[in-house]
């Protein structure tokens, strides 16, 4: 596929994953497979009723397969056109597309890694974790972290997904935090940049991937290269 051709993409499942934020899958419509890498995004495209054409990026939220399927992970935006019309769409409904595009993907070799995320920001890490996971070849057992930081506990997407694959793979690290938990909360609190340091023990030998809005991905930056990393070992992609 050509990286500017346009594709139909059908909404096959609409998921609610907290009042604002909805888990949508789709199929392309006429390719038997959708080909992409873990992290990389969709440019999604459709018209305002005067006609104007509104185009916005989404990562995609689920691993590559051999299927023409994908999934998105996003918060409806007030006032914001693109959010709304896809928070809106009904199954079998269809929107344009082209991609995908990105190079906020898995670097080789593969290293011992933190991932970390807030709010919907955690969409590229469930396409890259549940990938490499999938194949000891890929994550040659590794140790992997995933750092997800919200709000309070209905604000956790995906979470008994990755509980799972925590249970299920003795390298993989699932820690959740809360800034405004419950007094029933029994997982780590407060901002995901307090909890990076206890994580890495020091290490600069090391890659993070960093998602999320950029307040979080400057706090946590600035943290590694103080704590003695190259800027190469930090990858980051922000949602604003």
């Amino acid at each position: 596929m050509t990286p500017f051709q346009t594709f139909t993409a059908r909404l096959t499942r609409s998921v609610a994953l907290s009042e604002p934020t909805k888990h949508l899958e789709f199929e392309m419509r006429g390719l038997p497979r959708f080909g992409f890498v873990p992290g990389q995004w969709l440019s999604l495209k459709t018209n305002k009723l005067d006609g104007e054409e509104i185009t916005r990026a989404y990562s995609i939220a689920s691993p590559p397969g051999n299927d023409n399927r994908f999934a998105l992970c996003l918060n409806r935006v007030q006032d914001g056109f693109m959010s709304n019309f896809l928070c809106d769409m009904k199954k079998g409904e269809d929107i344009s597309s082209q991609g995908p595009f990105g190079d906020f993907i898995l670097r080789p070799p593969l290293r011992d890694t933190i991932f970390i995320a807030t709010g919907t920001g955690i969409a590229p890490f469930r396409s890259m974790l549940h990938w490499l996971l999938a194949d000891p070849v890929r994550h040659q057992s590794k140790q992997l972290w995933l750092l997800f930081g919200n709000r309070t506990e209905k604000d956790i997407y995906y979470h008994d997904e990755f509980l799972r694959l925590a249970a299920e793979h003795a390298n993989f690290q699932y820690l959740p935090t809360l800034s405004r938990g419950s007094t029933d909360w029994q997982g780590l609190r407060g901002y995901v940049q307090e909890h990076v340091s206890s994580i890495v023990w020091g290490r600069s030998d090391m890659h993070a991937y960093i998602c999320g809005l950029d307040k979080m991905i400057k706090a946590n930056r600035e943290l590694l290269k103080g704590l003695g990393w190259d800027r190469k070992s930090i990858l980051f992609e922000k949602y604003d």
